[in-house]
């Protein structure tokens, strides 16, 4: 498998562990505020191969105890399932991140305890969920039986939103509020334009609002927080 990006440590990716995290190409979504736009294409050149990466793991046992896996959107790999089952054998545990768009593949990889920790994009409100991901229609059935699954079932995960101002308003956390309540963790974070940011014109939202949506979105999920925004 082409890997398209390689972190060798972090704090941050996978909550509670020192890990690395493992970027790969392709994605079904075109968000215009996507931090990771040159891996939309599963085609552009990697920085290694599989065997590479495993040889990396290998070597930081002892160092590394989490693998989290991002993109793009990594459920649209088909050789993915045997990688996670090589980092598996390695013994660590794997933090996947998604849009939520692909259940089947979600739920084959949980129910085979290759994943142990999924964190899932909730992009806006259904009304406006096309809109922010780029796309003129979108059929939300399978990200609303991907959050299903991951709410009744035993793999461990969060939900999150990265907030935009141009993008979202009250409405949007009422309405994430009511679709996701009693969920176990929701972080919402802001938007931080990069160069990699493939539309210009798009900002972050103040922390003040930051604050009083979470104060809405906690009327449904009271576990909801702010990341990265100092209180």
């Amino acid at each position: 498998m082409r890997i398209h990006g390689l972190q060798k440590m972090t704090l941050l990716d996978y909550p509670g562990r020192v890990a690395c995290t493992v970027f790969l190409g392709g994605c079904d979504m075109r968000c215009p505020y996507c931090h990771n736009s040159e891996l939309l294409d599963a085609g552009a050149p990697g920085v290694m191969e599989d065997p590479e990466l495993l040889a990396f793991l290998q070597k930081r046992k002892g160092l590394l105890d989490g693998v989290a896996i991002t993109g793009g959107e990594p459920l649209l790999r088909k050789d993915l399932p045997d990688l996670l089952a090589r980092i598996r054998d390695l013994g660590y545990p794997v933090k996947l991140d998604t849009n939520g768009a692909h259940p089947e593949q979600l739920r084959a990889v949980a129910e085979k305890g290759l994943v142990q920790y999924v964190a899932m994009d909730i992009k806006n409100s259904p009304e406006r969920y096309a809109e922010t991901i780029g796309l003129p229609r979108f059929d939300l059935a399978p990200v609303r039986e991907s959050v299903s699954f991951l709410m009744n079932g035993s793999t461990d995960y969060e939900f999150r939103t990265t907030t935009v101002a141009e993008l979202h308003d009250e409405s949007s956390f009422r309405a994430i509020g009511g679709w996701i309540a009693g969920a176990k963790r929701y972080y919402m974070q802001r938007f931080t334009d990069r160069e990699t940011v493939p539309f210009r014109g798009l900002h972050a939202p103040s922390a003040e609002q930051m604050k009083a949506w979470l104060a809405v979105v906690r009327e449904y999920v009271p576990a909801a927080e702010l990341r990265g925004i100092d209180d």
